[in-house]
């Protein structure tokens, strides 16, 4: 790889973070446009002088060597994001990607057991108070994030030996009461301890106003998580340990009882054991 090439990606990489990308999505881009630097390098183009038949024959290489559709649709979203990045949107205009069908039989992606258990230990050594309670009530509560940072203080009722959140006003207008578990309650007690405010939005900004989904978004990012994934996290637990799925799609706040339904399907990463299971 030339220098330029090398300060290209590190810029291109810092204005990902500013823009909040996790560092998975910052590692996947590295990947992809290395290779696409390579296949550049063998068939006569140029990074420096990109060109929308780069683009084009570039995907049509991908597909031509098993990639599938799905792989194939998240490297040409790498290739869009450098475009706008550089000003050259029209290299990527009208490029034919290979579509890519709705999986209905696969459950939502979900943080395994070792997954979740890396980001509550990262969450709790960086000790801040807000984000350490933020990640336990969206991972064991399956609240969405629009639902957790339109929480006040009055929403939420605690004791020594119990707990619950009111969402108000959940999708649909639909309101709902969830359980806090005895680790939800420690830590979202410990964080209003310390706060010293009257404010009475449950969680608040650094600048001492009610968060914002975004601000939450970036916050997790930092864990290369997506707060759905703790939302899906939560859902997916609660099937696996044999609970009833009304009773589920009751905390989830789902109107389709069939969307809760998808969680009883295996996960990608499962399906993946069981080829290995059967092959190796």
């Amino acid at each position: 790889m030339s220098e330029n090439f090398v300060a290209q990606l590190n810029a291109f990489f810092s204005y990902l973070r500013d823009k909040g990308k996790s560092e998975n999505t910052v590692r996947n881009y590295t990947r992809t446009l290395m290779e696409f630097d390579r296949w550049l390098n063998e068939n006569g183009g140029e990074f420096d002088r990109l060109t929308r038949l780069d683009v084009q024959q570039f995907i049509n290489h991908l597909r031509e060597n098993g990639n599938v559709p799905t792989t194939v649709k998240n490297k040409f979203a790498c290739l869009c994001t450098y475009a706008h990045y550089i000003k050259r949107s029209d290299i990527v205009e009208d490029i034919r990607v290979p579509d890519v069908r709705p999986v209905h039989n696969i459950a939502p992606k979900s943080l395994e057991r070792n997954e979740r258990n890396r980001l509550l230990r990262e969450v709790e050594r960086d000790g801040n108070l807000r984000d350490i309670a933020m990640t336990y009530m969206l991972l064991m509560t399956g609240l969405r994030v629009s639902e957790l940072v339109a929480l006040d203080r009055d929403d939420v009722t605690m004791s020594e030996r119990s707990g619950s959140v009111l969402v108000r006003n959940g999708k649909g207008n639909v309101s709902r009461k969830v359980p806090m578990f005895a680790e939800v309650r420690l830590h979202l007690r410990r964080y209003l301890e310390q706060r010293k405010d009257s404010e009475p939005a449950l969680f608040l900004s650094n600048r001492g106003q009610r968060i914002s989904v975004r601000a939450v978004q970036h916050t997790l990012a930092k864990y290369g998580v997506h707060p759905h994934e703790l939302r899906h996290t939560f859902v997916r637990e609660l099937v696996s340990k044999g609970i009833d799925i009304s009773t589920v799609a009751e905390l989830a706040g789902h109107r389709d009882i069939n969307v809760t339904r998808r969680y009883s399907m295996p996960t990608e990463s499962e399906l993946e054991r069981a080829i290995e299971r059967a092959f190796s």
